[in-house]
């Protein structure tokens, strides 16, 4: 899988508009992080290969990566084979600081960036207060997690409807509605290294907590009885994975599936322990982000197409497909 990610982040990045043939992708590459020479008639595509589309493609290879990865972990928090990022409210938070300054114009402080920083601004509010609804005593059950969270994301997507539907500025709503299903087009060197850090160390977190994962998904009293504390490991999970699924939709918008199927369909190649699971399942969703990213700027160009539509029409063809060839239950075979 690792060499296949290495592999089709090479090819992206030399296709599109002006295609570049993979062996000059790769010099191209190796001389910008060795500090290598290039021609001076190749400058133009050097540009566009090193300042365009690697930062973008290396942007979706760590969104994807992510989404996999907390979809997983989520998964096994909430005891629910439909869970997915975005079902604790963080990605309707993110949305409606997203639809506030674009619509009213705030943070201008933070310049092209500025809706990025909205964005997650309300997903950690969003975060704080599903935390605080759903807690009781310090107790932070599955079942209230999951309530609590559906339903402050209908009431989140409620409040961006009514600022899109008030807002003077038709353009300012196409951007907010476009931002809402997923896009990579504002990638750059400068919003990378913060998601880098963020999403690596956070995998590293998970992967530490693939044993714990394994006895919350068995049940509370279970966890208890293999001296777990279910509450405790739920707490450091859910700000784990809130803070990941912040900074991916600040930068990238809310892409939907991949963080709900991806799982399953790493389940099913490798079994359902969790060490397993989140070895895998970040580079398949970095291999499939790569890739729907490069369709969508490429499918119908010049335009660009929404992420989220891409992933919905690839992935659930796919995954019904394999359900069906083969036996699957949740957490097993």
């Amino acid at each position: 899988m690792l060499a296949l990610l290495l592999l089709s982040v090479v090819v992206a990045v030399g296709l599109g508009p002006a295609s570049v043939a993979p062996g000059d992708t790769a010099r191209y590459l190796w001389a910008a992080v060795t500090g290598g020479r290039i021609g001076a008639d190749e400058t133009t595509t050097y540009q566009i290969v090193w300042q365009i589309r690697t930062p973008r493609v290396l942007l979706a290879a760590l969104v994807g990566a992510g989404l996999s990865a907390v979809g997983v972990a989520v998964q096994a928090l909430v005891r629910n084979a439909l869970a997915d990022p975005f079902v604790l409210g963080v990605s309707s938070g993110a949305s409606v600081g997203a639809v506030g300054v674009t619509v009213t114009g705030g943070l201008a402080a933070f310049g092209v960036h500025a809706v990025s920083a909205g964005a997650f601004a309300g997903a950690l509010a969003a975060s704080v207060l599903v935390y605080a609804a759903a807690s009781t005593r310090g107790v932070l059950s599955p079942l209230r997690l999951v309530l609590t969270g559906v339903a402050l994301s209908l009431g989140f997507q409620a409040l961006m409807s009514v600022i899109v539907y008030t807002a003077p500025d038709g353009e300012a709503t196409s951007t907010v509605l476009y931002w809402t299903m997923g896009s990579f087009g504002a990638a750059s060197w400068g919003a990378l290294p913060l998601v880098a850090v963020v999403v690596l160390l956070g995998l590293v977190v998970l992967h530490r907590y693939g044993r714990a994962l394994d006895v919350l998904a068995l049940g509370d009293e279970t966890a208890a009885s293999l001296g777990v504390a279910p509450d405790r490991q739920r707490r450091a999970l859910l700000l784990v994975v809130s803070l990941m699924t912040g900074v991916m939709v600040a930068v990238s918008g809310a892409i939907a599936f991949v963080g709900l199927v991806m799982p399953h369909l790493v389940r099913m190649a490798v079994g359902a322990a969790h060490a397993r699971v989140l070895a895998v399942a970040p580079l398949a969703g970095a291999v499939f982000m790569v890739w729907v990213d490069l369709g969508a700027r490429t499918l119908a160009a010049p335009r660009e197409l929404p992420l989220g539509v891409l992933t919905a029409l690839v992935g659930v063809p796919v995954f019904i497909a394999l359900m069906r060839r083969r036996s699957y239950l949740f957490g097993g075979r």
